[in-house]
């Protein structure tokens, strides 16, 4: 059984993807969808013409990737594409944020990603796709928003450290790193601070358009828009410590 796995599938990016797959992949058997919100889910079902496997639960908790895993083996799949999307993010200084949204976020985006890869890489064979969702704010540490950019440079640093061991196996691995996007992120994150509350919000859609066309076309990395990939650019040139300076000035972190 050909398929495609995604997380977060429940709104925005991972949604988005969702609705975009099926047209890149033709020949796929099944898209099966993993969040908590079992009525969005039902909906892409609806909407697809392609059968959807529903995942609804919680990716904090062992027991959806018990299910997963276990379908994974009864359905002797082969995973045609893994799209990590699942995560969230919280503005504001490390100290007045309460410590369970930020171990959340750690254990979501990081934990929750790390286990399912590892579930479902043995699904994966030459001409999968790994598709991370990372973020822009892993170019360099963001004050004002530390612990999301912090679990994102995992979520990037991961992608390309996999990028190069799974390349002999002829799987592609593609960090995907916006900046704002406009979805329903912003109503848990609050205000982002400095560049990334002024910078316009991408067109969902365009994102991860870019990012499967990257994806086909075997980059490591798709960052979409000029603003965005200049950041990316100045990331390798600036020393964290000057970036994180500038970063401080430009949030109004005291």
């Amino acid at each position: 059984m050909r398929i495609a796995v995604v997380t977060g599938a429940s709104s925005g990016i991972g949604r988005e993807f969702a609705f975009q797959i099926p047209k890149l992949y033709k020949n796929l058997d099944e898209l099966w969808v993993v969040a908590r919100r079992t009525e969005r889910l039902r909906e892409l079902e609806d909407r697809l013409g392609l059968p959807v496997r529903i995942f609804d639960g919680d990716l904090n908790r062992d027991y959806i990737f018990e299910r997963i895993e276990k379908e994974l083996y009864r359905r002797r799949a082969d995973i045609r594409m893994l799209v990590n999307s699942a995560g969230y993010g919280k503005a504001g200084r490390f100290g007045t944020i309460d410590a369970k949204e930020q171990l959340g976020m750690v254990s979501l985006n990081c934990q929750a990603l790390t286990k399912l890869t590892q579930i479902c890489l043995p699904y994966m064979s030459r001409g999968s796709r790994l598709v991370n969702v990372a973020s822009a704010a892993a170019f360099a540490p963001q004050p004002g928003f530390a612990v999301y950019a912090a679990s994102k440079s995992y979520v990037y640093s991961l992608s390309q450290a996999l990028r190069r061991e799974l390349m002999t196996q002829g799987i592609i691995v593609t960090a995907v790193c916006p900046g704002p996007v406009d979805t329903e992120f912003f109503q848990r994150s609050g205000t982002l601070p400095g560049s990334f509350k002024k910078a316009a919000k991408a067109d969902v859609s365009r994102v991860v358009r870019k990012a499967l066309k990257d994806s086909a076309a075997g980059k490591g990395v798709s960052v979409y828009g000029p603003m965005m990939k200049g950041l990316w650019a100045a990331s390798k040139l600036i020393p964290y410590s000057l970036t994180t300076r500038i970063l401080k000035k430009t949030n109004h972190i005291e």
